[in-house]
């Protein structure tokens, strides 16, 4: 089996579009002066906007008025009725219900409903490809080995980060990844972006996630219990489960999905059906944009985020789910040549641990699966 050293090069500093938000902010500033003070200010917008390199993303705090002249007119017409397919009880999707229950959708004259989707990743990646669903909400790390199947799906943007979490048995003293060495991990499953995750973190910490340590799978909220009864020493899973048994005071977090050069990185990504980009691109700029609204409102108020998380059958209390939701990075979440950049770093890490396969070019990967719909 070949093995691949996974290094730092093909990480940077700082992202892209914080080093780049001073310069975008000057030419949405421009932009939104011009539409106001002329007739002309959409033209003006999109003209300025073409001129760019990667897209112009997202920045918290900036006037979805703004947004709207940069990327094109809302939508005109009656309400565009589409289907989302989500996991109503993962954390990471509350985006979405935030945006349903407070009107974000509506205001981008879209009508959406949800498909609770229990089933594979390959089968819900199949179900947007087909039309039976519009677009869906996961982990980009669940969903990179399953797309390249070749499914007709387009990843449009990030939504946050930090909802994956590595905790170890303080009965065991696990408080490091060095101290996994020879240990077994419990996970929910064999493909879970838990798995995958810390399998390219511990590989980049020296550790060989096959052969070093052991991988157990057990149903979901059972995880903790395996801990406890020391068949295995430490979890991996994502929130809010590993979040609300940190408060039990018997488990380490040893790490998240942001720690250190993973601070930027998103892990929920939007994807959309290929057809519909292709037929109805202001439909998928719609539905892109109420996402990123949401999840910034998900980040100004994780309270009324997890209040909202509640009442579609979340665990745990609303005060440590807004808690939670403060751990997150929800205010970080990149689209275009940022977003790009993100998957093809994801699929090179993934090639070294023997998920994605050998023969997969990482940037060809990336350009298929993405794509830039607010530009």
């Amino acid at each position: 089996m070949e093995k691949r050293e996974i290094g730092n090069s093909l990480t940077k500093g700082p992202s892209e579009a914080k080093r780049g938000a001073f310069s975008r902010r000057s030419v949405l500033t421009l932009v939104c002066t011009l539409g106001a003070a002329a007739p002309f200010g959409f033209g003006a917008a999109r003209a300025l906007t073409a001129s760019g390199t990667g897209s112009l993303s997202y920045i918290p705090g900036e006037s979805y008025i703004c947004r709207a002249a940069a990327n094109g007119e809302e939508l005109q017409g009656p309400p565009r009725q589409l289907k989302i397919a989500w996991n109503a009880n993962a954390a990471c999707t509350v985006a979405a219900a935030v945006a349903k229950e407070r009107g974000i959708f509506a205001k981008h004259n879209l009508d959406v409903d949800f498909v609770n989707f229990g089933g594979t990743t390959d089968q819900l990646l199949e179900a947007i490809a087909t039309g039976k669903a519009d677009a869906g909400l996961g982990l980009a790390l669940r969903w990179l080995k399953p797309l390249e199947q070749g499914f007709d799906v387009r990843i449009t943007a990030g939504v946050h980060g930090g909802c994956i979490r590595l905790l170890g048995s303080k009965a065991a003293n696990i408080d490091s990844l060095e101290s996994l060495r020879g240990k077994a991990i419990a996970i929910s499953d064999q493909a879970s972006p838990a798995k995958n995750f810390f399998s390219i973190y511990l590989a980049k910490k020296g550790i060989d996630p096959a052969q070093e340590v052991e991988w157990r799978q057990y149903p979901a909220n059972l995880l903790a219990l395996a801990v406890d009864k020391g068949e295995v020493q430490a979890l991996a899973e994502i929130d809010p489960l590993p979040y609300l048994w940190l408060k039990d005071g018997k488990l380490n977090e040893i790490a998240t999905n942001l720690t250190g050069e993973f601070a930027d990185r998103t892990c929920c990504v939007l994807a959309i059906r290929g057809s519909l980009t292709r037929s109805e691109m202001p439909v998928a700029a719609a539905l892109t944009r109420s996402i990123l609204e949401a999840a910034d409102r998900v980040a100004s108020d994780p309270a009324d985020a997890a209040a909202i998380y509640s009442g579609y059958g979340g665990r745990g209390s609303v005060e440590d789910l807004a808690t939670m939701y403060r751990s997150h990075t929800h205010y970080n979440h990149p689209v275009g040549a940022t977003l790009k950049k993100q998957l093809l770093l994801y699929t090179d890490e993934l090639k070294a641990v023997n998920v994605i396969k050998r023969s997969t070019d990482p940037a060809k990967f990336a350009e298929r699966i993405y794509l830039d719909v607010l530009s």
